[in-house]
This record gives C-alpha cells, sequence and structure tokens, in this order.
C-alpha cells in the first residue's frame, strides 16, 4: 500500500481515452454497396453540423463489378480531393445470410476503404444498430425514419435519398460520439 502512495499519480489521459482531444472538424459517411453507395460530408459548427455535399454512387444492373467497384473508387477520389474531409467513417461489416451478397458488399467496401485510404485520412467503422440508436434513438430503426431524422438534424430543405441519408447518419453519429466522454474509443480501420 504505501509503495502505491509513493508512485506519482498518473494522468487521467494515461488511463481511460475519455474525450478525443481533437475532434474531427469534417467528416466524411460512406454507406458502401455495389450498386448504390451513399457518401456525405459534415462540417461540425454550432448550431448545428452543415452538409458541405451529399450523393449516392449508382451503378446500373448491366455493369459489371469491376467497373461499379472503379466508379465507386473513382467518385470517392474526387469527393475526398475537392472537399478535403479530415476523417472518414464507414458502416461496419454485417452479417449476411447469403453469402455472395456478404462477398459483393465486401468487395464495394473495400474499393471505398482503398480510395480514402490513399488519401491518408483516419477511417473508423461503426455498426448500422449503433448509428440508428445515435440519430433516432432506436437500433432498429427503418431507414425512412433514419432519413427524416437526418433531414431535421441537418436542416435540409428535402428529404436525402436513402444511401445519402444512412452515410450522413454515420458521419452524425461519428461526429457526436467525438464529442461527449467515451470510455470505448471509436474502432478505427
Amino acid at each position: 500500500m504505501e509503495g502505491r502512495l509513493r508512485r506519482p499519480a498518473r494522468a487521467a489521459a494515461d488511463r481511460l481515452p475519455l474525450l478525443n482531444p481533437t475532434p474531427h472538424l469534417t467528416i466524411l459517411g460512406v454507406d458502401p454497396s455495389l450498386r448504390g453507395t451513399g457518401y456525405g460530408i459534415i462540417r461540425n459548427g454550432r448550431p448545428h453540423p452543415e452538409v458541405m455535399v451529399h450523393g449516392t454512387i449508382i451503378c446500373p444492373a448491366h455493369w459489371e463489378h469491376s467497373r461499379c467497384l472503379a466508379r465507386i473508387s473513382e467518385v470517392l477520389r474526387d469527393v475526398v480531393k475537392q472537399h478535403q474531409p479530415t476523417a472518414c467513417v464507414i458502416e461496419g461489416i454485417f452479417f449476411a445470410q447469403n453469402l455472395r451478397t456478404a462477398i459483393i458488399m465486401g468487395e464495394a467496401r473495400g474499393a471505398a476503404i482503398a480510395a480514402i485510404a490513399e488519401a491518408g485520412l483516419e477511417i473508423f467503422e461503426m455498426a448500422t444498430r449503433k448509428v440508428k440508436q445515435a440519430i433516432v434513438g432506436y437500433g432498429g430503426a427503418q431507414k425512412l425514419a433514419v432519413a427524416k431524422m437526418v433531414q431535421r438534424l441537418l436542416n435540409l430543405a428535402e428529404l436525402p435519398a436513402p444511401d445519402a441519408a444512412d452515410a450522413l447518419a454515420l458521419a452524425l453519429a461519428h461526429a457526436q460520439e467525438t464529442r461527449r466522454f467515451n470510455l470505448v474509443p471509436a474502432k478505427r480501420i
């Protein structure tokens, strides 16, 4: 006991990652999918975050997978170059019952991660249920509920497209997570 009392106390920062010391100001959210990858960039601000850009990378059904993957990478590279986000948050891996679907989703996710990593951004992942819980208050919320809440939180005139709304929700949830005390830091990939 006396030995512990004589040792200098460790700083709180050494023990727990309670607060992100440098919250990201510009966050890119990515909701990967082969035929419709959503993306959205928000800038943290007061009184609320503002949207810089959002959209969906549409790949027609008759395109080959390789062409879709190239398109996802190309568009995300352009978006990152144009808007200079400081971090990216991407939807976490989900468990699909169909193996083929899981592989295709993994390919789209990989194309997105590679394009973003080339730009040197920090990349985080967040589970879908966690995003829905942060934005709507219920982890099993429907896509429409997420889109409506994103529209409200970001003061958007129109309801964003479903995939773009999911991407903006990812960015908003990450912004919320980095502004508050956290016992568990965001998962970097």
